[in-house]
């Protein structure tokens, strides 16, 4: 009997330590194709954008512009914010958890900041267009600081709604050191 237990507890650390190489793994994969990963979220931003501005201006598209009432407003990458997306990546794939919770932790996080960037864009679009006097600032400001804090709370919304208790990477690195893989 006890023999069959050291064996099914070998094959659980191989494949917790199989998983952990697909995590990171995954990571890479990622960031190598990152450009790829800015492609496919630039339409998923913008033509949400575009839609919503359209019920209330004039409003086309072409290339990586959006022609609201003749004001052109250029979606850059960092409009749509590929790194941001990624940093949550690397924080939901670096945290040990349950592959049903990873998955509704990365679509939670992903949406929700899928959510606030094109309410960002709408707003500072709108704010373009109607010459806000503060456009400058108030979109450098968002730029800069908002953002970092978009991702940092809305990891910290999907720690408490999802009751993580690992910590991303050191949770991972203590269970190799502990050999608790």
């Amino acid at each position: 009997m006890k023999k069959r237990g050291k064996k099914s507890e070998l094959q659980s650390k191989r494949l917790n330590a199989a998983l952990l190489l697909l995590r990171y793994t995954l990571l890479l994969v990622f960031g190598i194709f990152l450009s790829v990963f800015y492609k496919l979220l630039f339409y998923v931003t913008v033509y949400p954008v575009f839609f919503v501005l359209a019920v209330f201006y004039d409003i086309s598209i072409k290339a990586s512009s959006i022609f609201v009432a003749n004001v052109e407003i250029q979606i850059v990458n960092a409009c749509v914010a590929g790194s941001a997306y990624y940093l949550l990546l690397i924080l939901n794939l670096t945290t040990p958890m349950a592959a049903k919770k990873r998955a509704k932790t990365i679509i939670f996080s992903l949406l929700a900041l899928l959510i606030l960037n094109i309410l960002r864009i709408i707003l500072f679009s709108a704010l373009y267009v109607e010459n806000f006097t503060f456009f400058d600032i108030t979109h450098k400001l968002v730029w800069y600081v908002m953002s970092i804090v978009f991702v940092i709370a809305i990891w910290f919304a999907t720690v408490k709604i999802y009751k993580i208790e690992n910590i991303p990477v050191y949770s991972d690195f203590k269970r190799l050191y502990k050999g608790k893989l």
